[in-house]
């Protein structure tokens, strides 16, 4: 049994596998106790955009915490939560007028559905039910895995769950079964359609191409459905541009936002509606008021920290970053296609993903076994079941990309399922 007392995340602590303790990072390195270098090959799951230890966003950090902590956000303001949403404003879609704050992805989406109800309340319309994809993750409170995949990482508690309508995932030439599924939960009234735009993360990096999307939104601006759309992880540059919905040229009714909104370096999350959510809840009865907080809500650190990682999209050559580390996972695919026991290797921006050995399965008896290989090999690479991808901070060095892409096409081999 473990000698620290913590808890661990998705961890099994039963199995009693490692855990290595980090010292301190730099760029896309994490480097532990032992005087091991990892490459941290998946920006500590998928929040780290610029590097570890930006200097801008630290020094920002830094500044901020002479000067304010934390304050209540209910009724009153500060100026990092002013500044951030004016900055917001300029580089999301025009018709996102508004923005909440929150604490992680997984309570934006929270809000999210809060705010697509609140909006049908409003309006004394009786629609209820909320839309879902097949294989999403939207994460792990209550109302975020009430609409993503039910499985058994939920089942132990799905009698508190709310009932979903859900779409089966777009396979290639299965496109129609999700639209006409779609078609159907819309025209019957639905509330809000929640996707995770062209990549499922946690569903095994499940990637559709943009003009899917763009038909899913039509189908619900022509019932009047809200559009939800979960950019926790596709956001900032993860599927080669900004927001993902710009590929398909759609702008949601809601966005959530998390992850790299402060560069990876600490939590922050907004949720953005469009004006008219905004004057559902604009009322002079204090009962129609939007009921959400929570303590930290806005916190002034973690937005001037989101303000330094504005300013460095503003300022640097990220899409230069961005397009480099697309073009190196590029290359590996190339490579990585022609390994006997890899298969499905799919590129979306700056996420590479690919299956070692047969089928595809969150709980495959390999995950642990791949989760060991790399981690003996000093690389950040955590398997979902047999699906291995790369999502590195965007400053990953050639050849410690390399060095990722060799692990990996070496590992059918290593791990003798070939």
């Amino acid at each position: 049994m473990s000698k620290s007392p913590i808890w661990h995340p998705f961890t099994q602590h039963g199995l009693e596998e490692p855990i290595p303790l980090v010292e301190r990072t730099e760029g896309a390195i994490l480097h532990t106790n032992d005087g091991r270098r990892i490459i941290d090959a998946i920006s500590s799951w998928w929040v780290n955009t610029h590097g570890h230890g930006n200097p801008r966003i630290m020094a920002a950090i830094a500044e901020q915490t002479k000067k304010l902590d934390q304050i209540i956000f209910a009724g009153w303001t500060h100026q990092p939560a002013e500044d951030l949403a004016k900055e917001l404003r300029q580089i999301m879609p025009d018709t996102l007028t508004r923005v909440f704050f929150s604490d992680s992805g997984s309570t934006s989406v929270e809000v999210a559905l809060k705010m697509a109800l609140g909006y049908w309340h409003a309006q004394d319309e009786p629609r209820h039910t909320i839309v879902v994809m097949e294989h999403s993750y939207h994460g792990d409170t209550i109302g975020a895995m009430s609409v993503g995949e039910r499985g058994v990482f939920n089942q132990a508690y799905r009698e508190l769950l709310f009932d979903v309508v859900t779409v089966p995932f777009p396979h290639v030439g299965q496109e129609q079964a999700t639209f006409n599924a779609l078609e159907k939960a819309c025209a019957n009234n639905a509330a809000a359609f929640i996707v995770e735009p062209l990549v499922l993360g946690a569903g095994g990096m499940l990637m559709y191409p943009p003009h899917v999307l763009a038909e899913m939104h039509r189908i619900c601006t022509k019932h009047g459905v809200l559009f939800l759309a979960d950019e926790v992880m596709t956001g900032w540059g993860r599927t080669g541009t900004l927001l993902a919905c710009e590929q398909a040229d759609i702008t949601p009714d809601i966005l959530c936002l998390s992850k790299g909104l402060t560069g990876g370096a600490i939590p922050l999350a907004v949720t953005m509606a469009s004006e008219p959510i905004y004057q559902a809840h604009y009322s002079t009865d204090r009962a129609c008021m939007f009921f959400h907080s929570s303590s930290y809500t806005a916190n002034p650190i973690a937005c001037a920290a989101a303000v330094a990682n504005l300013a460095i999209w503003r300022d640097e050559p990220v899409a230069d970053r961005i397009a480099a580390l697309a073009d190196m996972h590029e290359q590996a695919m190339t490579k990585l296609q022609n390994v006997p026991g890899i298969s499905g290797v799919r590129r979306c921006g700056t996420i590479l993903a690919c299956e070692i050995g047969d089928g595809r399965s969150y709980m495959a008896d390999i995950a642990p076994r791949l989760l060991a290989y790399f981690r003996e090999r000093d690389m950040l690479v955590r398997p979902l079941g047999n699906t291995v991808y790369l999502m590195p901070p965007y400053c990953i060095t050639p050849d410690d990309h390399a060095a990722l892409v060799t692990a990996i096409a070496d590992a059918p081999a290593a791990l003798r399922i070939i």
